[in-house]
């Protein structure tokens, strides 16, 4: 058993049963052991890859997309550019470059802001920007953000959420709870407590013992968050995650270890934790705001906004293996057969000033 998995044990021993919500938060961010605050956990040599990290293009469409959307809200001055969850800083270091190229003023004059709570990966994102660094700031909530219109983009943010699950059973829908065997070892087992029947998505009502809801209130209350801000002083907001479209039954927690699929309960601390946004659910958050939104594939995204014409750009000065490389990266960012079905990308707006690619979304 990991450390932290020891701590844990010792926990549940003392005073019941956890949550999956408090299992998944001490798992990633303990601010000794957890995953988040101990680890690197991106690139080849951590345990997963995100689309920053595989292409330049990526971070550069958002650019893009991020002047796309300055300019139909009237190009505001002031602004705030802000990056929520920024990893090692990889997106936010391409959308600057870009947005220095395509739109200096919103360059020159916007508040640079990174949303992360992490002091590890603040000193990596710092030296990732490099001199672009020294116009940046960090903060640890949207909160903290001043009062006037914010851009605001969020890749793979939500998926490391902690959620809540329910397990059907002959008495209701129980939460579903972490606790420990004969052996001492983890297990899910049904609590006592039960869920609001209001909450239930629409195909609960067919669902057999033993399926799993899964619910997200810190995910709701970070889009809270944002889409109050937005509605109250203009803006938009790009979030590109891998879920599915509308909310339904499925228990759809994993672990990432070394770029391959881990036991959810076999190495706390030392393993991913995330589980599939249900976007639908964060849709309603943002409308119940006043605000527009509108979902995209990530692939159609990309391939919108020109992902096909910017690897062509790149591939054209270079040799056949430079070529192969960018159209394997294609492949990866924009493929059903890769992240460009699984993943989505959902852009909240106020009323008529949804940008492109999504105007006429849902």
């Amino acid at each position: 058993m990991t450390p932290l998995g020891r701590r844990i044990a010792a926990l549940i021993e003392a005073t019941g049963p956890i949550s999956v919500a408090d299992y998944m938060a001490m798992c990633l961010f303990d601010p000794q052991h957890g995953y988040y605050t101990t680890r690197e956990p991106f690139g080849r040599d951590g345990d997963f890859t995100t689309a920053p990290e595989i292409s330049q293009m990526f971070g550069e469409i958002v650019g893009v997309w991020l002047v796309t959307a300055w300019r139909v809200l009237g190009s505001p001055i002031p602004v705030t550019v802000a990056e929520i969850g920024p990893g090692r800083g990889t997106l936010a270091k391409d959308m600057l470059r870009t947005i220095r190229q395509i739109a200096p003023e919103l360059h020159q004059k916007a508040d640079v802001v990174l949303i992360e709570t992490s002091p590890r990966l603040t000193e990596i994102q710092c030296t990732t920007l490099g001199g672009e660094a020294d116009r940046a700031t960090w903060d640890q909530g949207v909160d903290a953000l001043l009062r006037q219109p914010l851009l605001i983009v969020g890749n793979e943010l939500f998926d490391a959420v902690p959620i809540r699950q329910y397990v059907r059973t002959s008495k209701g829908w129980n939460e579903r709870l972490v606790g420990l065997d004969d052996q001492g070892k983890f297990g899910f087992i049904a609590g006592p407590s039960t869920m609001d029947g209001d909450l239930l998505p629409a195909d609960a009502s067919a669902a057999p013992e033993g399926a799993i809801v899964e619910l997200a209130p810190a995910r709701n209350a970070i889009m809270d968050a944002i889409a109050a801000r937005i509605s109250a002083d203009g803006g938009a907001g790009l979030f590109i995650d891998y879920g599915h479209e509308q909310s339904a039954v499925g228990d759809t927690l994993q672990a990432m270890r070394s770029h391959a699929f881990d036991p959810v309960l076999a190495h706390p601390g030392e393993a991913d934790l995330t589980a599939h946004v249900d976007f639908d659910a964060l849709s309603r958050e943002a409308r119940r705001h006043g605000l527009e939104t509108a979902l995209l594939t990530q692939g159609d995204f990309l391939l919108r906004m020109g992902l096909l014409e910017r690897a062509g750009s790149l591939g054209a000065g270079g040799g056949e293996t430079t070529r192969d490389r960018i159209r394997g990266e294609v492949e990866r960012l924009a493929s059903p057969d890769a992240m460009g079905t699984l993943f989505k990308a959902l852009c909240v707006a106020p009323a008529g000033k949804m940008p492109e690619p999504f105007r006429g979304g849902n």
